[in-house]
């Protein structure tokens, strides 16, 4: 997360890591891009070719076309290939693949390409994720999962995706090396959902102490997912050193100029390393050395010293020699290095950030040695205030989510026109890439496949004529009721604002009778009522509809963002009942906000999406004792809820309506609080929150530590209850809007 309130080996033994890992992403693999036909199409795969061709004036190509009874899928690496394939399936057997639901129901004869389809992108790089996806949604993933996402990121044409998995094993060699012992580093490793914030240096220790186990396990992972992206043709982006140490290494050596700093997030102090103290060049030299021995590399590393840390001062002097040292310490182990980095804090943190100390920042490495992600181009670009990032290679990049929450939300007018329009924008200078950078993924699915619609094109997106086309794909026919939701769905939930994020509803919100919280902004960008037409046109195309798994998925998230959306109303109708003195209404509409959220977790347990089950499932598995595998499932229940302790401030940060969470966390909450309200107005007593905080947030705790279990398989039918909710709420839900 970006968490803003919403976050002394010598250089010759690593020549042949050098060339394994570069050598693995430069010479077409024929095996791996066979595998993923394989993969993807299963038996139908016997009707598909491939083939390697070159490069245009630099960039990925593909081609596409039907002779002797074949397709042949012609590209200049395995994602090019894959990208024609993904693109044939797409657009003439009309099938799509995402990750809330499939449909690859090809048709028999497969359709015939009558002329040859020849892409070029316009990009050199493709960039994907951000250091925080990789615990918000990817914490628990097995190889299996991976696998999946890779061939994914292949048939949308990613190419330089972030690959932070397993660092933990690297920097324990790098530390025990330089003196320090298990003891010393047992407060410093996070667990297993909080890694990233570890290595972006904002925590120590928080969910840890993680052990050798779950090191030794991802490790090998990321060898595998490191392996596959490169016979691929994709170019990994790992990580580089930032200065983080233990607090033991003050003590151990008492000299080096090692500074406190704080995330001002609710946890401990963590310790810096000066990037001007000698020892800073050498253990970055040494980190990168240990990482490359053992994962090879592609020359692309990611460096964010000051991720929401401000520096100790804007002076510009300063700022250049530290980020020249930060950079020659990357070269110092490999010479070819380029130093890709996150653009966030020019957004995050703009008061501090003005040209002057941006420049400063810039001048300490070549402009082809380093790529800025510019992370929040579609809601905060900093490339317009930065000036093209004065001459620096920039990714024009897609944020969308903070958290991993589940809000229908998304830009489309903004993904589908500004990375095209940026690319022909003069003042843009060297940007050479679009991205996503997503905090979590797995919703929104038509915000991703919208944005990665940009990869093989120049010119911006007609979204009358993909809209249609992408519905079409996604429930396996055309149907005009679907087309008029997404008319509606396009103008509601997909033209937000410049939130961070989609808005939240209060039934996740810490129990109280005002409209938001700190933490759950509940405030829309369109009128409720708007976004019922959407509710109305999909319920009526349910049945011919039903047997798609895309639709499925959409009718319940529409059903979900639909009842999230009353459930705010309802809240109010219960505050106002308390604000009279009414106790017969307040009975009334609090017992419906229960019923509410009770026939939520029930639509919701009909998708495998929305299971909180198969969260704290997947965390458990990879345990290898009853120890570790509490701690996993403590891990999974915190990140999800109170993120820290029992008085973090980021709790809700995540709030994610999931089929168990809703009815034995949230809806826990809110029967507890309006049980204390029923007793405060019987004995006319005025409520008070900061009172009745400070007893759930000891219940919340005891919910992060408990063990109950909860269902990993999905219950109910979609279309069914989705019917039965319509049914029930809709004349009620039409009235509140009027």
């Amino acid at each position: 997360m970006q968490l803003s309130f919403r976050k002394i080996l010598c250089a010759g033994s690593l020549a042949l890591a050098f060339v394994t890992g570069t050598a693995s992403a430069a010479v077409p693999d024929k095996k791996a891009i066979t595998d993923l036909v394989k993969r993807v199409l299963k038996e139908h795969a016997v009707h598909f070719e491939t083939s390697f061709i070159p490069q245009e004036k630099g960039k990925d190509v593909f081609e596409l076309e039907s002779k002797n009874g074949m397709i042949l899928l012609k590209g200049s690496n395995g994602l090019s290939i894959a990208s024609a394939l993904n693109y044939y399936l797409q657009n003439y057997a009309h099938c799509d693949i995402s990750w809330n639901g499939t449909n690859l129901n090809l048709p028999s004869p497969l359709p015939v390409v009558k002329e040859k389809v020849h892409k070029t992108t316009p990009y050199q790089y493709r960039y994907y994720l951000n250091y925080c996806t990789f615990n918000y949604t990817m914490s628990w993933w097995n190889w299996d999962r991976w696998q999946w996402e890779i061939d994914w990121m292949a048939l949308n044409g990613v190419n330089m995706p972030l690959a932070i998995t397993g660092q933990n094993s690297v920097w324990d060699r790098v530390y025990k090396g330089l003196g320090l012992t298990d003891k010393d580093l047992s407060n410093f490793f996070s667990g297993p959902c909080y890694f990233n914030w570890f290595w972006m240096g904002n925590i120590d220790g928080w969910g840890g102490p993680l052990p050798q186990s779950f090191m030794k396990g991802h490790e090998e992972l990321q060898k595998k997912i490191l392996e596959r992206e490169r016979s691929l043709g994709m170019t990994p982006v790992l990580p580089a050193f930032t200065g983080h140490v233990p607090s033991a290494f003050k003590d151990k050596f008492p000299n080096a100029k090692v500074k406190k700093t704080n995330w001002d997030a609710g946890f401990d102090d963590v310790y810096i390393l000066d990037p001007g103290d000698s020892m800073f060049t050498l253990i970055g030299k040494r980190f990168m050395e240990e990482e490359i021995r053992t994962f090879g590399t592609d020359h692309l590393y990611s460096s964010d010293t000051f991720n929401e840390n401000l520096p100790p001062t804007n002076d510009s002097l300063y700022l250049h020699n530290i980020s020249k040292k930060i950079y020659q310490s990357m070269t110092a182990a490999d010479t070819a290095a380029v130093w890709v980095m996150q653009g966030w804090m020019f957004h995050y943190q703009s008061d501090f950030w003005h040209p002057a100390q941006i420049k400063a920042l810039f001048t300490a490495a070549p402009d082809d040695k380093m790529i800025v992600l510019d992370l929040y181009s579609e809601n905060s670009p900093q490339w317009i205030k930065t000036d093209g990032y004065y001459g620096k290679q920039w990714i024009w990049c897609m944020l969308l989510n903070f958290g991993g929450n589940i809000s229908m939300y998304g830009r489309m007018n903004n993904v589908a026109n500004d990375p095209a329009n940026a690319l022909h924008n003069p003042a843009a200078r060297n940007m050479i890439g679009i991205g996503l950078t997503p905090e979590g993924i797995e919703q929104n699915p038509v915000m991703y496949a919208l944005m990665l619609e940009n990869v093989w094109r120049d010119q911006p997106i007609n979204l009358d004529t993909w809209l249609k086309d992408y519905t079409r794909r996604r429930y396996g026919k055309q149907n005009t009721d679907a087309d008029l939701a997404w008319d509606v769905l396009r103008k509601t939930v997909y033209n937000g604002g410049l939130t961070e994020g989609g808005p939240e509803s209060i039934l996740t919100g810490r129990p109280t009778f005002n409209t938001s919280t700190t933490r759950t902004k509940t405030q829309l960008d369109y009128a409720p009522g708007e976004m019922l037409p959407a509710w109305d046109h999909l319920q009526k195309a349910a049945d011919v509809l039903k047997n798609s798994d895309g639709f499925r998925y959409d009718i319940v998230d529409v059903t979900r963002q639909v009842l999230a959306n009353y459930a705010d109303s309802l809240q109010q109708q219960v505050a106002k009942a308390y604000k009279n003195d009414d106790s017969v209404s307040f009975k009334k509409y609090s017992q419906q906000f229960l019923a509410l959220l009770d026939d939520m977790d029930r639509l919701l347990a009909t998708r495998k999406d929305f299971l909180l089950g198969r969260w704290l499932s997947d965390a458990k598995g990879w345990g290898t004792t009853p120890a570790e595998k509490a701690l996993y499932e403590r891990n999974a229940r915190d990140l999800i809820t109170l993120w820290g302790d029992k008085n973090s401030p980021l709790h809700e940060y995540s709030s994610r309506q999931w089929a168990g969470l809703l009815k034995n966390f949230y809806r826990a909450r809110w029967q507890q609080y309006f049980a204390y309200v029923g007793n405060c107005m019987r004995q006319k007593k005025p409520v008070d929150d900061t009172y009745f905080d400070d007893q759930i947030k000891n219940w919340e705790w005891k919910w992060v530590n408990a063990k109950e279990l909860y269902p990993v398989t999905t219950q109910g039918d979609a279309i069914v209850l989705s019917k039965a909710l319509y049914a029930k709420y809709t004349t009620i839900v039409h009235e509140t809007y009027k």
